[in-house]
């Protein structure tokens, strides 16, 4: 596994606990159940599919799963903006974790845009 592999991977786990830690609160502290539930499945759901990716069969399959995850993220990012907007959780709380997720978004956007013009240019 590549540097770059272990680092995303590593953004996607503290990303993840982030994540549980954020819906910990919200079921506990303001009762909200079913946008964080949403937001726990598409939220951790960014790093499974990029450890699938790493054990792809084929290229088209690690694209496929790469794009699972910056789909999952897209979504994840607008439930937090949902969050922020519906005042569950501060603007403090959302600036920080809203940056972390639009971080990664980047970083999958980039991995999966350079794997398939790698893809297009072995044809």
């Amino acid at each position: 596994m590549s540097d770059f592999s272990k680092l995303i991977e590593e953004k996607c786990m503290n990303f993840s606990i982030r994540i549980v830690n954020l819906c910990r609160f919200l079921n506990e502290e303001k009762h909200e159940f079913r946008i964080a539930d949403q937001m726990f499945r598409s939220g951790t759901s960014i790093g499974a599919n990029v450890a699938e990716a790493q054990c792809a069969i084929t290229k088209n399959d690690f694209v496929a799963k790469t794009y699972i995850s910056l789909k999952e993220c897209n979504e994840t990012l607008y439930w937090l903006r949902l969050l922020q907007r519906t005042n569950y959780i501060s603007q403090c709380q959302f600036d920080s974790i809203y940056n972390d997720c639009d971080e990664l978004k980047r970083l999958l956007v980039s991995i999966t845009k350079t794997a398939r013009q790698n893809i297009a240019n072995q044809k």
